[in-house]
């Protein structure tokens, strides 16, 4: 069959006026006028392209399409708007790739429901994120303020196919409602510290409201609360023309922005508390319309008397305040959906279950659980196995789970390995998934702060990053696209390179992070920074946080890696045994050949004068030479290992010469991701990354191995 328009103008039809068909339209438009292809929009049921809401198809499901050709008409069919939308978007990408002579029928339905961000969001000094403690927050909380930003990122997560946007805050209610009874709590302006910041703070958000910080505020925006709830009303409302909902997530029990008034304290036992935290999570509902859901963390400051609470003392908290606020809403509007995240963090899924159980009723509450899928890293290993240790998927008893993906891996530099996204889905429990979340706790992905370059300083992170975001996003809404497609993706972008060479030096490059992390696990974000090869320094056993190799040595390997441990494989060594799962040696040969391997397919592409491919191709060198350090650096701890248990001094030879091999790659990694990056940069869970200074530590690497032990 073709479709080969007559006198190159199409006829789009739809007899639907609503937004999310019309971004739809418009990304076809825009394919067919790049094709040289007139077209105009009819209010007919006919067209050359027809948009067809069929509400009694049997094979579609919601936000699902099918896109059908015969002859010279194609048929976008769908059983709600959200479908036409998503099906608009797949056939003008086609038209975009491919021509419209060669569209390819297809019928799809999301694998996963839910597909959305973990945003922490700085909203002000007053009422911080988990992450404003950093360069990261201090950057983005104007950002915040500016609807251009929401329109923009909206937009592009809508591309990606995300459906719902998660916003985490430690305490958000005084930035974003007024509460009755508390209405002198509300905030007017966006305030940020100008106080002298420490390097680290407590790791559970404890602390942000210390004089130094709140004692010396410049302020961003002149704003009252009314304008406030104006402005987040219309981003709400924007996101639904998008098909993205606004999820509100927080952390407890924080009261950042009240300023002691009404006699409000963190104190778990406090009924002022209670009482406020009810009312401003029923306020949320009230105050904006579009707002889908809230969420809660239980367990981060909640204390009884100064002393860590149980399981018990937490959920009935949190049941007298969130429970009751959102069953009161539900009350009051019954003829509105809700959505009641609670994530299992330090309380059993079957206590949860238990204490929210009139909530688990209410007719038009959705009950859904949230459960740290890979802890902080999901560049580690395809398959995780912290569900099966929690036996949480048995304990939630065919509810509902919303699985938590944390990227705090990928902060500077442009990540693309579509096997490993592919992978990683496929192997997430599909039974009781809701959808997924993928972010971060020690990034904002706002604007980016960190380019030297003026023409893409400011850039939305997600669209610098974005063939990372497209790839969780796409992926999550169908696991089923071949690489052949992002190949395509790749090449309508950067159309004057090789594409295919570009993408297989891309999945190439970014391997090294789950390669490298999936043998060196420290499992939570302050534990492992693999940009840097730091962590916070207690879990680094030193001051300044850098991972050497004793550290190399000392760490374990992540549980679903197949991965030996160093000392695992000395021990092996010295009884002359073997074994099935993967040396560290054979870790090291890996990290080599994917590095060298990129570093191959990099030397003949061509950037021409395309900033954001040269940028790219940068980025993939840049992660190549930290490959090259890492395969180095693994090596030589083995080595050291070896040397300490056998005193055969060939092996402290062979770490010596490893190491500083390794020291070599450093400095060329350093020296690379200098030229278009900005550092030092300042973390709120890891602290100052300097490469320069990190430089000096990869030195005393080499001293190390020297050393008589």
């Amino acid at each position: 069959m073709t479709c080969s328009p007559k006198n190159d103008v199409v006829s789009i039809a739809t007899l639907l006026d609503d937004a999310k068909v019309s971004f739809g339209i418009e990304h076809i438009q825009e394919a067919l006028s790049d094709r040289g292809l007139k077209n105009l929009i009819q209010k007919e049921k006919k067209g050359t392209i027809t948009f067809v809401l069929d509400s009694v198809h049997t094979t579609i499901k919601s936000e699902g399409f099918e896109i059908k050709k015969e002859n010279d008409a194609i048929e976008i069919i769908a059983i709600d708007t959200e479908g036409l939308m998503y099906g608009g978007l797949e056939l003008a990408e086609q038209i975009k790739l491919y021509g419209i002579e060669r569209i390819q029928p297809l019928l799809k339905n999301p694998y996963m429901e839910m597909r959305g961000p973990k945003f922490n969001i700085p909203l002000d000094v007053r009422t911080p994120s988990y992450s404003d403690a950093s360069d990261t927050g201090q950057q983005n909380i104007e950002t915040m303020w500016d609807f251009d930003f929401w329109k923009d990122y909206i937009d592009t997560m809508a591309r990606y196919r995300y459906n719902y946007i998660s916003l985490w805050s430690l305490h958000p209610f005084p930035s974003l409602v007024k509460v009755p009874g508390y209405e002198d709590i509300a905030l007017d302006d966006v305030k940020r510290s100008t106080g002298k910041w420490k390097e680290l703070y407590n790791l559970n958000g404890i602390g942000m409201d210390a004089p130094h910080i709140l004692d010396s505020t410049e302020t961003l925006k002149k704003i009252s609360i009314e304008e406030k709830i104006t402005f987040w009303k219309k981003v709400m409302t924007y996101g639904k023309q998008r098909n993205i909902d606004f999820h509100i997530i927080t952390w407890n029990i924080f009261d950042y922005g009240t300023g002691g008034k009404y006699g409000i304290t963190d104190d778990i036992n406090n009924e002022i508390t209670q009482d406020y935290f009810r009312k401003s999570i029923k306020q949320l509902f009230v105050t904006y319309p579009d707002l889908a859901g809230i969420g809660l963390t239980t367990g981060e400051n909640m204390k009884n008397n100064g002393k860590r609470t149980n399981a018990k003392e937490r959920e009935d908290w949190a049941y007298k305040t969130y429970a009751k606020g959102i069953l009161d809403a539900a009350k009051e509007m019954s003829d509105r959906q809700f959505t009641f995240i609670h994530r299992q963090h330090q309380t059993g899924a079957k206590e949860i279950a238990k204490k929210f159980k009139p909530v688990l009723s209410a007719d038009n509450v959705e009950f859904l659980y949230c459960f740290k899928y890979a802890k902080a890293h999901v560049y580690s290993a395809m398959e995780q196995p912290y569900h099966e240790q929690d036996n949480f998927v048995a304990d939630i008893e065919g509810m509902k789970t919303i699985w938590g993906l944390r990227n705090d891996d990928t902060y500077y530099f442009r990540w693309g390995a579509p096997d490993f996204v592919r992978g990683f889905i496929n192997k997430i429990p599909h039974e009781v998934a809701k959808g997924i979340y993928f972010g971060s706790d020690q990034w904002i992905w706002g604007r980016d702060f960190l380019t030297k370059d003026p023409e893409l300083f400011g850039q939305l992170e997600i669209q610098k990053h974005w063939y990372q975001w497209l790839l969780w996003g796409r992926l999550s809404y169908d696991p089923e696209i071949g690489n052949e497609r992002f190949t395509a993706l790749i090449a309508n972008r950067f159309p004057n390179t090789d594409a295919k060479k570009l993408q297989k030096a891309w999945q190439q490059a970014s391997m090294i992070y789950p390669v490298t992390t999936g043998f060196h696990w420290g499992s939570l974000d302050f534990q492992w920074y693999i940009e840097a090869c730091i962590s916070h320094p207690k879990p680094a056993s030193n001051k300044t946080g850098f991972h050497d190799v004793n550290r190399f040595i000392s760490l374990g390997v992540h549980p679903k890696s197949g991965n030996q441990s160093i000392p695992d494989y000395v021990k092996m060594k010295v009884k002359d045994s073997t074994s099935t799962r993967t040396s560290p040696l054979q870790v090291s040969k890996k990290l080599h050949q994917l590095s060298d391997s990129a570093l191959l397919n990099l030397e003949t592409l061509n950037t021409g004068n395309n900033i954001e491919l040269s940028h790219t191709l940068n980025d993939i060198e840049t992660i190549s030479y930290l490959g090259k350090y890492y395969a180095h650096k693994i090596a030589g701890a083995t080595q050291v290992a070896l040397y300490r248990e056998t005193k055969n001094r060939q092996y402290q030879k062979k770490a010596v010469n490893e190491l500083t091999k390794a020291l070599g790659f450093w400095k060329k990694y350093v020296s690379q991701a200098l030229k278009q990056n900005k550092n030092p940069l300042w973390t709120n869970r890891v602290g100052h990354v300097d490469w320069m200074e990190i430089t000096k530590w990869v030195e005393q690497d080499i001293e190390i191995a020297k050393q008589n032990q």
